[in-house]
């Protein structure tokens, strides 16, 4: 176990936590849960001895070693599996299956294995770091964000494996379903403050409102108290035979602490701009085949169709480098198909959230005037709005693209694609970037949306609240599915579980 007590953190003027405590005690798995910013990163940091805090202590047994998914990537072997196993303990040098049994279940192949690590993607790179810290099997993880760039398949697979792990495990994911499904508690940073409580995110959410509206009865009913001894002093204070009561009772308003209000946190507002559409049917895909080459021996996918209705929330599934994201860029004619043709509806309009589309804000441009272009019907007051619900307010809406995080410019894209009149939309890992909290505000608002929804997402518990039908690309191939997500995983399921 290790002990935190009283850690404060500040950045210039921004304070992040005070007197911060927490205690991780034997075989606990925590969830680790804030808004962006709030300061879930930093702890890890200060944990790792990375970041020095302002003040307070860290008390760790003598002998515990604590593991962690490093964000940087920094290769020095010449094969994956050479990488991985240079942090296998002395007595396991030769225990290389221990980081095989990993990697293949993060999706890398036997022959993946004796490549340069430097030829992967970015994502399959923090998957060998992601190796890298579970076969070092220590007594705490410290995982900041894991499922970022894991496909579906080894999402599974990595949430059997922490299930099953003897130590202890400290998880920041915005992954709502997976982080629940593994933690044994949920602690989490809120207004400066950390919070712990056994259970789920759920639970923990429950225990935070109760807590919060606890402490507002205290604080009106405390403003109450001070408002009638403050009438008292007021009316009495002059007067003589009152002065020795009014006097008590102003020292009694002294003594009495002071009880800020909650302050409120914001989340993402998503509101769709909803066109009507009179078709039942808004788009039909037929016979639909792509390769890069332009050569069928190395289609991605082949001979799909697809009929996407008006009322249509189809899931796009499977593991990463499949195709997916080409799908969804074909459907949006931003692609063309070696074989078939789409056809939509006369009244068609496409919003489309793509992995690559960020790349087409023009550096120049304020957030303001993105939105703007996305739709020049909108007033002044409507843009800023939408800029204020993608938390862009005030004087923020005026920074220019050139200057902001890639979760910015997310952010700057789903306000355009919120901005744009649709009536099908489109959208590439809309979750990318997003705390817990704006990610289920926007399945929210993606199951309320009046027209067809095809979304590319490996997040269970997005696919489980939207989803009546799939696509899913596997067993080399990418196929239909009239169905929700847990019918395919019982009549079909992932070929890699079976």
């Amino acid at each position: 176990m290790i002990q935190l007590n009283n850690i404060s953190m500040h950045f210039g003027v921004q304070v992040l936590f005070d007197d911060l405590d927490l205690l991780i005690g034997k075989g606990e798995r925590i969830g680790f849960v804030g808004r962006n910013g709030s300061g879930k990163s930093t702890l890890f940091k200060i944990i790792l001895g990375e970041l020095t805090a302002d003040s307070g202590e860290i008390k760790v047994p003598k002998g515990y070693k604590i593991g962690a998914l490093d964000q940087h990537i920094n290769f020095t072997k010449p094969t994956v599996l050479e990488e991985c196993c240079q942090v296998l303990s002395e007595d396991e040098q030769y225990d290389w299956w221990k980081a095989e049994r990993i990697l293949f279940g993060l999706g890398f192949s036997e022959e993946d294995l004796e490549k340069d690590p430097y030829s992967f993607s970015g994502g399959y790179q923090v998957r060998i770091n992601l190796t890298k810290a579970l076969v070092q099997n220590p007594n705490l993880l410290l995982l900041d964000e894991p499922t970022n760039y894991l496909d579906i398949v080894s999402l599974r697979w990595l949430r059997g494996f922490l299930k099953s792990f003897k130590g202890e495990v400290l998880l920041i994911t915005h992954d709502r379903d997976f982080m629940d499904s593994i933690t044994t508690h949920t602690a989490g940073l809120s207004r400066k403050r950390l919070r712990k409580y056994q259970g789920n995110t759920s639970k923990f959410y429950e225990q935070v409102l109760i807590s919060d509206e606890m402490y507002e009865q205290t604080r009106l009913n405390q403003e109450k108290k001070k408002k009638e001894l403050q009438g008292f002093v007021d009316r009495f204070g002059a007067k003589a035979s009152k002065a020795a009561q009014a006097q008590s009772r102003a020292k009694q308003i002294e003594k009495m602490d002071t009880l800020e209000k909650l302050s409120d946190e914001n989340t993402l507002g998503f509101k769709f701009n909803y066109m009507k559409c009179p078709g039942k049917v808004i788009l039909e895909a037929n016979d639909l085949s792509f390769s890069y080459s332009g050569l069928a021996e190395e289609d991605l996918f082949s001979n799909l169709s697809l009929t996407i209705g008006r009322d249509d929330r189809i899931g796009i599934i499977g593991k990463n480098g499949k195709g997916k994201s080409t799908l969804l860029n074909v459907i949006a004619g931003e692609l063309k198909a070696r074989t078939g043709s789409t056809t939509g509806h006369p009244s068609m309009s496409m919003g489309h959230f793509g992995q690559t589309n960020i790349e087409r804000l023009s550096s120049d441009n304020t957030i303001q005037d993105e939105i703007t272009e996305s739709n020049p019907d909108l007033t002044f007051a409507q843009a800023r709005k939408i800029c204020g619900t993608m938390m862009f307010e005030g004087d923020l809406a005026k920074k220019k693209i050139s200057v902001l995080s890639g979760g910015e410019k997310s952010r700057v894209m789903l306000g355009k694609i919120l901005a744009h009149k649709s009536n099908i939309l489109l959208l590439d890992e809309p979750t990318n970037h997003l705390d817990m909290e704006s990610i289920e505000a926007l399945t929210s608002e993606i199951g309320n949306f009046g027209g067809a929804v095809v979304v590319v997402t490996h997040s269970e518990l997005m696919l489980r609240a939207i989803a009546n039908k799939l696509v899913i690309f596997h067993k080399g191939r990418a196929e239909f599915f009239d169905g929700t997500y847990d019918e395919f995983l019982e009549k079909i399921g992932w070929e890699i579980e079976e």
